[in-house]
């Protein structure tokens, strides 16, 4: 019987002797704040007009090309990295190398997805190789530099194609050789200096090694490009 009287009893029946004291107070605050009092939270890019935000990005991309143009050891590029700056170089110096001599038949479009896909690839492959040698930057980081870093790549090949106007000689060619290294060792030597501090001291080598032929390859393509007759 005492068993029947025990399963017979309510499961939770000793809950209804507790009873919390009002006396204790009740921690905690669930009320939703009217105004933030961080700096950062009152700037919002929500309300901004689009003009004023296309402005900004403009100028934050140039700021990028003056870090390029002027290659010292500082974080000033990748402190708000872009992917925009690579992307305009790389569809400039693309359309740039389209119109190089070609079979009649082809209208150059392999020719742009040629140089779009060496500059990407190449730069992943080089940001891949940063990481498993125990670089600290990002991957969008180095993807950054990379790109920004074809920037005098990309003003020699301006120069190239405005001297390639002219007749063609040998003269022409030596200008277009000494602008063409001068521009690639711009390039090496301003990629590395972003990218020095961020990779092991005894593997330095090994990931500059990759950023050479990364921009040796995209100037052999500026040095030997003549256009199609």
């Amino acid at each position: 019987m005492a068993e029947v009287e025990e399963s017979s009893k309510p499961l939770f029946a000793g809950l209804s002797d507790i009873s919390i004291s009002e006396d204790i107070p009740v921690e905690g605050d669930i009320s939703v704040p009217v105004g933030s009092q961080n700096p950062d939270d009152d700037f919002s890019t929500l309300d901004e007009p689009v003009k004023d935000t296309i402005l900004r990005d403009l100028r934050a991309v140039g700021q990028k090309f003056v870090h390029v143009l002027y290659p010292k050891k500082s974080s000033a590029l990748l402190k708000d990295w872009d992917l925009w700056g690579p992307l305009l170089l790389c569809v400039t110096l693309a359309l740039m190398l389209q119109g190089g001599s070609a079979d009649s038949g082809e209208d150059g479009r392999p020719q742009f997805a040629e140089v779009f896909v060496i500059i990407w690839f190449g730069s992943v492959i080089i940001t891949l190789n940063s990481k498993l040698l125990g670089g600290t930057i990002s991957f969008f980081q180095s993807l950054c530099v990379l790109g920004y870093c074809i920037l005098p790549l990309t003003v020699a090949m301006i120069v190239c194609r405005i001297i390639l106007l002219g007749a063609l000689s040998s003269v022409s060619f030596v200008v277009r050789l000494i602008v063409v290294t001068a521009s690639f060792c711009w390039s090496t030597f301003a990629s590395t200096a972003f990218l020095a501090d961020s990779q092991p001291a005894n593997r330095k080598a090994l990931v500059v090694y990759p950023v050479f032929l990364f921009y040796f390859v995209i100037s052999w393509m500026i040095l030997t490009f003549s256009p199609s007759p």
